[in-house]
């Protein structure tokens, strides 16, 4: 029987080697992949050291190597998609879009081409076939620190049929442990962190090269006037630095965004973000995606809306045009653009973009 091809994206860090070389050892004809993307001039380059370890982690393995190019699509789907966010006031999720766009997109398409069904990523996540109801269940991570279900929830049956999460089953310190075992040069790798492909940067620098600054007021929650800030496109909900207040004592407690006004160029903040009156205890959903199935009614689910945040119940309402989350607490910084995910258990529901 012809062992079953598999294309594994490799990003040059230890998840995708190990899952590379745990599918080989699994008796998969695989092949490794790395993905380039548009990278910014104003940042130091650092795509070609990547591709110069997912090289050396196919050298190791003795599998064969190739480079996808997807600079246009990453531009256009993430970079693009994400500075007209910022613009429009909103606080977008581009690991999201590349996810959904470069990896399970462009990507996939680009291995099906070739005639071959399956791809492979480092996440921390793992898929399931539920015979009863004949479809793909998406699963949390083992790894409760690392799980990265967050960033998936626009995964489809279709993309989960052709796509494997060899990790997901581990904890991040026996993938380093696996990685040292197959004598990869990625084992002691610190973690990538940041944007998508691009790495770590500082979003007000990143953006201010497709944004013009624009200095406002910093208001408190009664309106009144109490400093300055670089434009209000550059802040997110429940930061607490990179603006200007009228000067403090040290022993005054911090000050975080709550609010923020792109039209009147304005940044609300406040020293009890959990009490502000700008929290929320139902929102609504758009681009909204379900898994497997259309969660119940009146259902008491867990929802997300930041990444490693701890989840918190809610009730999720379906209705024809849009899907309203009723949370059972109020809820601080939650900010049109962002992604909120939907957990029953383990498993990852889907999820939508908040309006």
């Amino acid at each position: 029987m012809e062992r079953k091809k598999v294309f594994v994206a490799l990003s040059g860090g230890v998840d995708s080697s190990v899952s590379a070389a745990l599918l080989k050892k699994e008796g998969y004809d695989v092949t490794g992949v790395f993905i380039k993307v548009w990278h910014p001039d104003f940042l130091p380059c650092e795509w070609k050291t990547e591709r110069r370890d997912a090289m050396r982690v196919c050298v190791k393995l003795n599998i064969p190597f190739m480079t996808f190019d997807f600079e246009s699509e990453y531009k256009k789907d993430v970079v693009d998609y994400m500075v007209r966010e910022y613009k429009a006031g909103k606080t977008p999720n581009p690991d999201v879009m590349c996810n959904r766009h470069i990896k399970f997109g462009a990507f996939l398409r680009k291995v099906r081409e070739s005639g071959v069904n399956f791809i492979a990523t480092g996440h921390y996540a793992r898929s399931t076939f539920d015979e009863k109801t004949g479809t793909y269940k998406l699963l949390r991570g083992i790894d409760r620190n690392k799980d990265q279900t967050y960033f998936l929830w626009m995964l489809t049956q279709d993309d989960l049929k052709s796509t494997i999460f060899p990790v997901g089953d581990m904890e991040k310190k026996d993938v380093r442990k696996k990685a040292s075992e197959f004598g990869l040069e990625t084992a002691d790798k610190k973690d990538s962190q940041g944007l998508c492909f691009v790495g770590k940067i500082d979003l007000r620098d990143f953006l201010k090269h497709f944004i013009d600054s624009k200095e406002g007021d910093v208001i408190n929650e009664k309106g009144e006037k109490i400093g300055t800030h670089e434009g209000a496109f550059f802040y997110t909900l429940g930061q607490r630095h990179g603006f200007i207040t009228d000067k403090k004592t040290p022993s005054e407690a911090p000050l975080y965004v709550v609010d923020r006004n792109v039209e009147d160029n304005t940044i609300t903040v406040s020293s009890t973000p959990t009490e502000s009156e700008h929290n929320k205890k139902e929102i609504l959903l758009k681009d909204v995606n379900w898994i497997s199935t259309t969660p119940k009614e009146g259902k008491t689910l867990r929802a997300q809306y930041r990444y490693r945040q701890k989840q918190v119940r809610c009730i999720v309402r379906t209705g024809v045009d849009e899907v309203k989350i009723e949370f059972e607490t109020k809820q601080a910084s939650v900010a049109s653009g962002q992604s909120l995910v939907i957990y029953d258990g383990d498993e990852c529901l889907g999820g939508g973009v908040i309006l």
